[in-house]
Formats: C-alpha cells, sequence, structure tokens
C-alpha cells in the first residue's frame, strides 16, 4: 500500500477519488484542506479528508473492507492535524457507523436519526460545559445563542429583556471566526456591553452550538435536508449537554423577520426545545424607527460616514470598538 497525503488533488487523483466514494454511495463536495489517498497499486483502496477540525470523506472501498484500512487513514489525518496545532477533532457520519468509529477512539456528541457528530476526547463535550457552570440560583435560569457580529442594541436588548425575567442568563457567542469581526471580539464586546447586568453569564459556545463550519452533506440521502438535520443536531446538542448540566429551563430568540433561515430554526426550536422541558421565548426584535435592529445593518453601514445611524444601532461600547478599528 502506497500512502498519498495532498493539498490539492491532480485530476487523476480527483477522477479515482470521486469515483470511490461515489461507489460507497457517498456524495463528492468540494475537496477539503488535506486529503488522504491510500492505494493498492493503481487502485484507490480508501481515502479520508480533514477540513478545519473536521474529518470528512473517510471511505474504504468493497475490496479492502475489514483490512483496518480507516485506522491507518485516521493515523494520517490525525498526524497531519496535530502537525498544524489541531488537536480536537470531529467528524460526522451515518449512526450505524457508531462503532467503527469508536473503535478508533472518536466518541458520539449528539445524534439524529440522520446523523451522528463524533469527537476525539472521551468527555470532550461535558468537560467543556462543566467549566462554564456556576454555582446554582433558585428560580429559572435562561438562555440565547448569538452571533454578534457585532453586538447590537438588538442583542443587548433580548439579553436585558431575558436578565430581568430569570434569575441567571448564559449568553453563548459563537466561537467560530467566520464572520467580519473576529471572535475573541465578538465575545469581548457582549461581556463589556452587558456588564451592568450581574445575572447575565458570557461565554464561548467553543467548536459546540450553531457552528457555521460547513456541515457536510456527502453521506446523506437528500442534501436537500442538511439545514433541517443540522439545526436539530445543534438542538440535540443544547439539550442534552448545556441545558441540563446548567440548569437552563428556558431559551431566548429575537423574532426573525429578516432571515427566512434563522426564522425556520427559530420555530424548529418552539417545537423540539419544549419536548425536553425546555421553554423558547421570543421575544419581539427591537427596531430603530420602523426597521428592525440587525447586524447586518450594521456592517453594511460601515465606512460609509453615517456614524449618528450607527448609535442608534449599536451600544456605546461597539461604537468605540469601530472607532478604535477606524471602520467608521
Amino acid at each position: 500500500m502506497d500512502l498519498e497525503g495532498v493539498a490539492r488533488m491532480r485530476e487523476s487523483q480527483r477522477a479515482a477519488w470521486r469515483a470511490l466514494l461515489e461507489s460507497e454511495g457517498l456524495r463528492p463536495e468540494n475537496e477539503a484542506e488535506y486529503t488522504v489517498l491510500l492505494w493498492d497499486g493503481d487502485t484507490l483502496a480508501a481515502t479520508g479528508a480533514r477540513d478545519g477540525s473536521v474529518l470528512k470523506y473517510i471511505a474504504t472501498s468493497a475490496g479492502h473492507q475489514g483490512e483496518g484500512l480507516s485506522a491507518t487513514v485516521l493515523t494520517e489525518l490525525r498526524k497531519e492535524a496535530f502537525s498544524h496545532g489541531i488537536d480536537h477533532l470531529f467528524l460526522y457520519t451515518k449512526p450505524k457507523n457508531r462503532w467503527m468509529f469508536e473503535d478508533l477512539f472518536f466518541y458520539p456528541v449528539a445524534r439524529t436519526e440522520d446523523v451522528l457528530l463524533m469527537e476525539n476526547r472521551r468527555h470532550g463535550v461535558t468537560d467543556f460545559v462543566d467549566a462554564l457552570a456556576r454555582p446554582g440560583v433558585p428560580g429559572v435560569t435562561g438562555a440565547a445563542v448569538m452571533n454578534c457580529d457585532p453586538f447590537t442594541l438588538g442583542h443587548r436588548y433580548l439579553i436585558e429583556t431575558a436578565a430581568a425575567e430569570c434569575e441567571r442568563v448564559y449568553v453563548f457567542v459563537l466561537s467560530e471566526d467566520k464572520g467580519r469581526f473576529p471572535a475573541a471580539d465578538r465575545l469581548e464586546l457582549v461581556r463589556q456591553g452587558t456588564a451592568d447586568l450581574p445575572n447575565v453569564i458570557v461565554c464561548p459556545t467553543g467548536p459546540y452550538l450553531i457552528s457555521r463550519a460547513t456541515f457536510p452533506t456527502y453521506f446523506l440521502r437528500d442534501a436537500g435536508a442538511a439545514a433541517e438535520i443540522k439545526c436539530r443536531l445543534d438542538m440535540e446538542i443544547f439539550a442534552a449537554h448545556f441545558a441540563p448540566r446548567l440548569g437552563i429551563t428556558r431559551r431566548y430568540v429575537g423574532t426573525e423577520p429578516l432571515s427566512p433561515v434563522t426564522a425556520a430554526y427559530n420555530r424548529a426550536m418552539q417545537q423540539f426545545l419544549p419536548r425536553r422541558g425546555i421553554e423558547v421565548r421570543e421575544i419581539p426584535r427591537r427596531t430603530a424607527g420602523e426597521e428592525p435592529v440587525s447586524a447586518s445593518t450594521v456592517r453594511s453601514l460601515l465606512g460609509s460616514g453615517q456614524q449618528d445611524r450607527l448609535r442608534d444601532l449599536v451600544p456605546e461600547t461597539t461604537l468605540r470598538y469601530l472607532q478604535e478599528k477606524h471602520l467608521i
């Protein structure tokens, strides 16, 4: 067997890779950052790939199954990831593959009927959530999950409302660097913008909760259902790990007149979370004039010279940050 690791496949390699995936009932999507190709002569026997911290496209040809080639591929992927400082790895797979990947030292995080999310840390998600926990207090504990790209008066209004109705509120800020503003800056803006609310605890999501990383659809029968499946998986992670360990019994969301995807997510939460003992409170969006306050509107105004309009959309802490970064 000859093993190759490539950042970009040649056309001949890509053709063999696509043929192997399709023969195993998988749907090739875009190439990953790093792909392992395990050859038996001129035949591609097994493959796997890494995109960021997510492992994907793991497949072995029918004629080589049972030979331990998946372990060889995963070992190479782990080695390459570690060389880039990535030691916390995830993979999405079909639920029926759980035992195969558990034998290769991946552990379940959450599952739905269609997808299983696994990680290479035995208690990764529970250790992460336990590190966020605070001593319990009597009364209702609420939560909100936000991107805050950047933090606006709309976000502030939702948090204020939750803080007035709950004894404690966890605000989870998306940790992934996929937006206009770095994750560390977004987290700090929320902390600064809610510093006067003593019962609000601002936390990162880590690699969990509404991650915007490309959700792989290559193993799904219906790629068009990916958004709905990812939504269900997000809610399962929240309901199975975050809510019970932190005592959360209420989730706060804002009404969503601008994004159909987010509006659908809110509707799905209202159907799913109450069955797990978590009330969903949908709060009317704060407006500036007749328009809903939106982070996307703030981003569109950057560099436009309309600082007075921004004052109606963001708290002073965010405005000061934008000035310091010379964005207005």
